[in-house]
């Protein structure tokens, strides 16, 4: 573990210096083709970064920061598109909002605010689920299902919120929150584009869709070119996991997790189509089964992880690894509070 937090420290230092290389140099070249042959090499090292680690969390967190959310945000950058456009101010802003899944709240709205209350009880939650692993030979099929889709939910939520605080006293400014609540998804595009992991639908909307819809736009007509920006966006997803997923496992992609985004890209851009119908549209804004809707979408995105998305986690043993990584900071502290007792 010392070698890992070396590791994990060194990485860090060099993707600041290497972020602010592309503050102080990429950023004074002309945005385009030029700008973005000064970023690659960044892009590059970035993609290399996690493979130095064999640490769930370490190698997850450096990809999903650095390898995904950072090399696709200084991709835009190099065409003043993203987050990272107008420049921020200063480089302490650059280097935040590209390495994490944050921007500044342009209309800070205290009613929006999720309460700090609400935050611990999902860490309460998140322990007694770490627990629950012990007993995971007495669960069925469907409750280690609920087990694993809650361990992935809570876990990220926990760790978004902790580095939005971190981000929040180091630079003072109002920040959008990362998520809305999944689990009160009334459907598939409420749930993928409004509410889960909200920075990564922002990205893919300006790199993915919007580009992928406006090409599509030349050659076949507006509802054929949604679909289209709509499957495009969720099979680049796809191949984002599938990275990532190798990045922590360290086993050969099997298309599982590719699998799981095209059937989710197909029917929420189905379920977009549908939604524009007249008749839809008016039924779905006054319909009183909302509830239901809610618990369909839920049910649709556990029953197929189960199906596409974990299988390949589970083989490879990843996700027990990450709730006994998540335990050993508190094994630790019991550790040293009982070694305390002992000597006095």
């Amino acid at each position: 573990m010392d070698e890992e937090l070396k590791n994990f420290i060194k990485v860090w230092i060099s993707a600041i210096i290497s972020i602010a290389y592309c503050y102080y140099i990429s950023a004074r070249i002309k945005s385009g083709v030029f700008r973005l042959l000064t970023v690659l090499p960044v892009c590059a090292l970035f993609l290399v970064f996690p493979l130095f680690f064999s640490s769930v969390h370490f190698s997850g967190s450096i990809a999903f920061f650095l390898t995904w959310l950072a090399n696709f945000k200084l991709i835009l950058f190099s065409f003043d598109q993203g987050p990272l456009s107008p420049l921020p101010s200063t480089l302490s802003r650059f280097i935040c909002f590209t390495c994490f899944p944050i921007k500044p709240q342009q209309n800070p709205n205290p009613q929006n605010q999720i309460p700090k209350w609400v935050f611990a009880i999902k860490v309460a939650i998140f322990g007694v689920l770490l627990h629950m692993y012990e007993y995971k030979q007495y669960l069925s099929p469907s409750l280690l299902l609920v087990l694993y889709s809650l361990h992935i939910y809570l876990e990220l939520e926990i760790a978004l919120m902790l580095v939005r605080g971190l981000v929040f006293m180091t630079l003072g400014c109002d920040l959008e929150p990362q998520s809305n609540e999944p689990y009160l998804a009334t459907s598939l595009q409420d749930f993928w584009g409004h509410r889960w992991n909200l920075m990564v639908p922002a990205i893919f909307r300006v790199a993915v869709y919007t580009p992928v819809r406006r090409l599509a736009k030349r050659i076949m007509n507006s509802d054929q070119a949604l679909f289209l920006g709509v499957f495009a966006t969720f099979l680049v997803s796809g191949a984002v996991h599938e990275l990532i997923f190798f990045y922590i496992t360290h086993d050969m992609p099997t298309g599982e997790v590719t699998w799981f985004f095209v059937l989710h890209g197909l029917c929420t851009a189905a379920e977009v189509a549908v939604k524009k119908q007249t008749v839809v549209k008016r039924w779905w804004r006054v319909s009183p089964t909302m509830s239901v809707s809610q618990l369909l979408t839920v049910a649709f995105v556990v029953v197929t992880s189960g199906w596409l998305f974990f299988p390949p986690l589970i083989r490879s043993g990843m996700i027990e690894r990450l709730a006994n990584e998540a335990l050993m900071p508190i094994d630790f502290v019991k550790s040293k509070l009982l070694g305390r007792r002992f000597c006095d």
